[in-house]
């Protein structure tokens, strides 16, 4: 059966080719050259391919080893499970934030829709993931579930309190008792009581977790919720992530999390503490690694001890410089996640095969970087970017600053350049892959055999 379906280009762009007669639910043309029927790559033809191949189609994730692999051009999948073939980490190629998806002008259903369609075209059967990523809103997961996501990572962010990390005793009371205790299905003297009574926990240490946290975890749980109805019993994976926070997770705080989703029966498969050091976007990790190992350490032992649970790695791409230790420290239980890098090496392309079009890039790129970083942890500076000839463009996507202010300049350059970057990627787009297998090999391949 297989072997009727491909996915072919034609003059019109990509095609799902049928060999045989059309298929019950799907729709197309027959095929001019009289082999079979060409249809378009759209949702109601990628449903029907789900239902003819099971395989084609998303399941949970579980506990598996996994990455996320974020494609926000909707074109990278083939790319990244040539990659996938040679590790062992599971999967998720669905995995966009709603604010990516507007960015990149597509919708819930057209990222799992894409992802379906790169997996036909690399004839990949052992299984993938989806991920509807940080989420914040009852809407936003009203739509990620009507696509058919299995996979959700709830970012209570906002509700995290910063404020409470240095704040004295009697602060952290009064904002402790300002919690939205109904939400939290307790209230402030029993609360207090089972961490401070019970677990022995200093009171200081006990205010400043639920101060810190508690909104947060407040959250999760309607948000949790909300899932539990809009996906009408069907399993699903949940991931909780505080990452994009000003100060630190400490040990005891990720304990306290991990302490409070058990007791209010969420379950999760996956926290993203905000570890220490720097996760910037695109590059490797900033900080000492001394002192992440660790503090890495530690969370792996909570997790583990609490769990089991994975640690997800937030900003996890082309952080290079910590991988052995995390593979290291939470063997299988652990999701890298990445979204950014894909794009970037997508540039790389640009830069090799159309130099024009890079440079007006770059330069609409650098034009803009104050406003683009607005909503990403950066530090590049367009003046640390150097001048450099056609030949060495592609090096640029080496150079941190350079990287970084074409990493977060997606959204004004797709929505300036989108034809042209398409009709690029599209004429190269073995090219493409084959870059991305091998910056993704760099990911995955510190992990491989880590159990």
């Amino acid at each position: 059966m297989t072997d009727q379906f491909a996915i072919i280009h034609t003059g019109e762009g990509r095609k799902l080719h049928i060999s045989s007669s059309l298929p019950p639910g799907f729709y197309g043309d027959p095929d001019p050259s009289g082999a079979g029927f060409l249809c378009p790559l759209d949702s109601h033809n990628a449903a029907a391919i789900r239902r003819e191949l099971p395989w084609s189609a998303p399941i949970q994730v579980g506990m598996r080893k996994s990455i996320g692999c974020g494609d926000r051009l909707g074109i990278a999948t083939p790319g990244h499970l040539r990659a996938i073939r040679e590790g062992d980490m599971f999967p998720v190629l669905a995995q966009q934030s709603i604010r990516e998806m507007m960015r990149a002008r597509r919708s819930a259903q057209q990222v799992l829709d894409d992802a379906t369609w790169g997996v036909i075209q690399a004839n990949y059967q052992d299984g993938w993931g989806c991920d509807a990523d940080h989420l914040k809103a009852p809407e936003d997961i009203d739509a990620c579930a009507a696509a058919g996501y299995l996979g959700y990572t709830l970012d209570p962010g906002q509700y995290v309190d910063d404020e409470a990390n240095s704040a004295g005793q009697d602060t952290l009371q009064t904002k402790v008792n300002a919690l939205a205790w109904d939400d939290l299905g307790d209230n402030p003297a029993q609360h207090r009581a089972r961490y401070v009574d019970q677990l022995g926990w200093n009171v200081v240490d006990y205010l400043r977790a639920a101060a810190k946290y508690g909104g947060a975890i407040a959250h999760v749980a309607v948000l949790n919720a909300h899932i539990r109805g809009a996906m009408g019993g069907t399993p699903y994976d949940l991931e909780v992530s505080v990452d994009e926070t000003a100060t630190v997770t400490t040990p005891l705080e990720h304990r306290f999390i991990a302490l409070e989703l058990k007791r209010l029966e969420i379950q999760f498969i996956g926290l993203a503490p905000r570890f220490v050091g720097e996760f910037e976007k695109g590059v490797d990790y900033i900080g000492d690694l001394k002192a992440f190992e660790l503090d890495y350490t530690q969370h792996a032992a909570i997790a583990r001890d609490l769990g089991p649970y994975k640690l997800s790695i937030h900003s996890g791409s082309d952080k290079f410089r910590i991988y052995p230790i995390i593979a290291r420290e939470s063997g299988s239980i652990v999701h890298l996640k990445t979204a950014g890098t894909s794009w970037v090496e997508a540039l790389r392309v640009i830069a090799a095969k159309d130099t024009a079009l890079f440079r007006e890039i770059l330069e609409l790129a650098v034009r803009g970087y104050d406003e683009n970083r607005a909503s990403y942890l950066v530090s590049a500076q367009v003046s640390r970017i150097p001048q450099t000839g056609n030949a060495e463009l592609p090096d640029l996507l080496d150079h941190f600053d350079a990287r970084e202010v074409l990493h977060v300049s997606f959204g004004p350059v797709l929505a300036a350049f989108y034809d042209p970057i398409y009709a690029t990627l599209n004429t190269n787009i073995q090219t493409y892959w084959e870059m991305l297998k091998r910056h993704f090999d760099k990911h995955i391949q510190p992990f491989k055999g880590h159990a």
